[in-house]
């Protein structure tokens, strides 16, 4: 198991290679959610995740022997880069195993740490496979990403700097993967207040700790943006630790995190990837848990693909009314498409994208369709600008999605 002093040790040996990141208090959030929410930036890490205190306490702990013959791990992205970046400063061969389907910006930043990177694999228990045998052929040293004392311990670090800093949270809401982090954190935790609650978040579609705790067959799988907790299964040790010191773990949809990454970026102006937004996702899906508390949550990691980045804050805008389509019927004559503009425009809605529809629709051959992408304030100006259009004979309605097309 993982003591109380091992997580101490750990803070003391990783101190001057890790930023002790600050733990602040989100204004906002806090009215929004009915509880008082403290954020711990792990996303300000140099790599931008948590992973590097995990990675750099197992790197210091390894003999002159070990250092040379080199390590090895698999890993989705975070934890390659933890393991790439220090291993690379204290000059020590890395090899990294990640499934073929990792974001290419975790990927490229694997590599700009000088770790030779292998993709095999669709998931990360396949490149767990081909790490254990590359591990065995080669003779590295195999640094696992969670279920592991040394690992466990150095994740802990992040609970034992938040209770230090607001000595006052009375709950802990933790991004759930493997478990190292959630399990280092409740030991941490507890050492200092033993009546804190720690309370693990998981995506619906992969949710094995949650289903480990109440005995259930594990059955995860699927799609899902956060892909840093995509985990099929639990680590034997993190479980073990957060049967003992884990209160529960939520299950948050897709839909949750995708609101809570744009959350963070719109109200504290950080960028958290799926993982790392999965806490404020937490107070999405299940706010009445948490009226009134006083709530510490680890933003655990900031590499998220850019291109998907720009997708869930499109979509968001769709989803607040803040970007929408319009489909409007006018006459196929001269003058009507500049009237329907100026209309438009007069509203206060700001025009994106038009888009001329004469074949492909069932309206007369005298009149045709035309689709107009709209920047609005929100869904109430949204219903301002139909009622404009129908008040000067302007028949249109809104394109809610695709099958509407």
């Amino acid at each position: 198991m993982v003591t109380f002093q091992d997580i101490k040790d750990a803070h003391a040996r990783i101190a001057d290679g890790i930023i002790e990141t600050p733990c602040l208090p989100a204004k906002t959030l806090s009215d929004i959610f009915g509880c008082e929410v403290w954020l711990k930036f792990e996303n300000l890490q140099f790599t931008a995740s948590f992973k590097e205190r995990g990675a750099l306490n197992k790197l210091l702990q390894l003999s002159a022997d070990e250092r040379t013959r080199g390590v090895i791990a698999m890993s989705a992205g975070n934890h390659a880069q933890g393991v790439a970046y220090h291993a690379h400063r204290l000059g020590i061969p890395a090899t990294i195993v990640m499934p073929k389907g990792t974001p290419f910006v975790k990927v490229r930043n694997t590599q700009a740490h000088h770790a030779t990177v292998v993709l095999a694999g669709d998931s990360l228990s396949d490149s767990a496979l081909v790490a254990q045998s590359l591990r065995a052929e080669k003779d590295m040293v195999f640094v696992h990403p969670y279920d592991d004392a040394a690992i466990i311990a150095g994740q802990g670090t992040i609970g034992l700097e938040m209770l230090r800093q607001v000595p006052s949270l009375n709950a802990l809401v933790v991004p759930v993967g493997g478990g190292g982090m959630i399990a280092g954190m409740s030991v941490a935790a507890h050492g200092l207040n033993p009546s804190v609650e720690i309370v693990g978040v998981q995506s619906e579609q992969y949710s094995a700790m949650q289903q480990r705790l109440v005995g259930d067959a594990v059955a995860v799988g699927g799609e899902t943006i956060a892909e840093g907790i995509a985990v099929r299964d639990t680590g034997a040790l993190p479980l073990a630790i957060a049967r003992e010191h884990v209160r529960d773990v939520l299950r948050v949809s897709e839909e949750a995190i995708e609101r809570a990454i744009v959350m963070l970026l719109e109200i504290e102006k950080t960028v958290a990837e799926g993982a790392g937004a999965a806490g404020v996702a937490a107070l999405i899906a299940h706010r009445d848990r948490f009226v009134g508390k006083k709530v510490g949550i680890v933003i655990c990691g900031g590499n998220i693909d850019t291109r998907l980045l720009a997708s869930i804050l499109l979509r968001g805008l769709k989803r607040d009314g803040r970007l929408v389509r319009v489909r409007a019927r006018i006459p196929d004559v001269a003058g009507s498409l500049a009237k329907l503009l100026t209309l438009v425009g007069d509203t206060g809605a700001n025009l994106i994208d038009v888009f001329h529809q004469r074949v492909f629709s069932h309206v007369s051959a005298k009149r045709t369709e035309v689709e107009l992408t709209l920047e609005t304030r929100d869904r109430a100006h949204v219903g301002t600008v139909l009622e404009s259009l129908a008040a000067h004979g302007v028949e249109a309605d809104l394109i809610e999605s695709a099958t509407d097309d």
